[in-house]
């Protein structure tokens, strides 16, 4: 068998320790004689599963007691339609600010549009999305229900690196391609949620994070498997959950205790990131997309000066087991996303071969 460095933005890279542990336990799950896919979501091992899960993510997040973790279908799209569902009719007004930094705030706003009113007080777009906008939240109106943002831009390659403070008003942020990925005081935020697709398991479902009190005031026409309210009365089970997303979450976050948690994981994907962004730097062979002030560290977005090496490049990564490096459409040029589960060696073996592209056709 071949591992490759899978580059991809998502579905992503799995640790190879949960992949070989799935593997494992797939016939015969916790003793039982069956797959954890065939266990009962109401049995008592799965229930304990769940809780174990809670557990977990909540010591790795630090997560504050006010805060209730709900484990929802339709991975983090669902949520452009729950949020404003959930959360507009916290005030009157039933509007919502979107700080627009990319792709995914784009289409949370024109989502959150079906529900209420939705603005844009902010936005990065004038120069495709290669840097957090600046916005003064002291202008915010008073009658605005949330301000939505995007804490790491998957497409460019972008990050907020300090956190607006929107005082009263919640603040939302879709954290799905790097949550546990960086340490993050979730006291200012009244919600956060993630696809697990990136740094949590599979595809499919995702993790929200929510404040207590922003629970039960959804709209009345809201459907019960988006009301936050009936997931956190039935411990995300007003219906079959996901059972093996779930099952996958738990060892991807053991795995990520057993690395230090996430203060040490932080440390490591600083490293991996400074690792690339030293090698594109050092060179006009190689162009960053994103302004360095505002670098990411999960989405490395980078350009080549000669736009027709691009082909050749991504072929010949491929073949030194260099998977999924292409840029999104709107970008172009190369991404590399090195979530938590990228190592290290990773990360060189690509500088490796940019430096020896470079020589051979620079």
């Amino acid at each position: 068998m071949k591992r490759v460095y899978n580059f991809g933005a998502g579905p992503a890279m799995l640790p190879l320790p949960v992949l070989e542990k799935a593997r494992d336990e797939f016939l015969d799950w916790n003793g039982l004689g069956m797959s954890v896919i065939e266990v009962s979501h109401r049995s008592a091992e799965f229930e304990a599963l769940l809780t174990e899960t809670d557990t977990l993510l909540r010591e790795l997040a630090g997560l504050p007691d006010n805060f209730d973790i709900l484990y929802v279908h339709g991975s983090a799209q669902m949520q452009f339609a729950a949020i404003p569902l959930n959360l507009m009719p916290l005030k009157s007004a039933h509007k919502a600010a979107f700080i627009e930094s990319g792709h995914w705030t784009v289409l949370a706003r024109k989502e959150a549009a079906r529900y209420g009113k939705a603005v844009t007080v902010a936005s990065s777009e004038a120069s495709n999305f290669n840097h957090i906008p600046d916005y003064d939240v002291s202008t915010l109106d008073a009658d605005t229900s949330y301000v939505h943002i995007t804490s790491n831009n998957t497409l460019f390659g972008t990050r907020w690196n300090e956190f607006p403070d929107t005082g009263d008003i919640p603040l939302v942020a879709d954290m799905t391609s790097e949550l546990m990925s960086r340490v993050i005081d979730y006291n200012k935020f009244g919600l956060v949620f993630a696809g697990l697709q990136k740094n949590l398991g599979p595809s499919g479902m995702a993790a929200v994070m929510i404040r207590k009190d922003l629970i039960g005031h959804a709209m009345p026409q809201t459907p019960n498997l988006l009301n936050y309210d009936t997931y956190a009365k039935n411990h995300s089970m007003p219906n079959t959950i996901n059972t093996f997303a779930v099952y996958m979450m738990n060892l991807v976050l053991k795995w990520l205790k057993d690395q230090g948690g996430v203060p040490a994981i932080e440390k490591i994907n600083a490293q991996k990131a400074q690792l690339i962004y030293d090698a594109i730097d050092a060179t006009d062979f190689y162009r960053g997309a994103a302004q360095k002030a505002h670098r990411s560290h999960m989405n490395i977005t980078f350009t080549l000066a000669d736009s027709g090496l691009d082909k050749a490049f991504l072929s010949e990564a491929e073949a030194r087991g260099l998977y999924a490096l292409k840029g999104h459409r709107v970008v172009g040029g190369m991404r590399a996303s090195i979530y938590n589960a990228m190592p290290l060696a990773g990360c060189q073996a690509l500088v490796d071969f940019m430096q020896d592209f470079e020589r051979r056709h620079g």
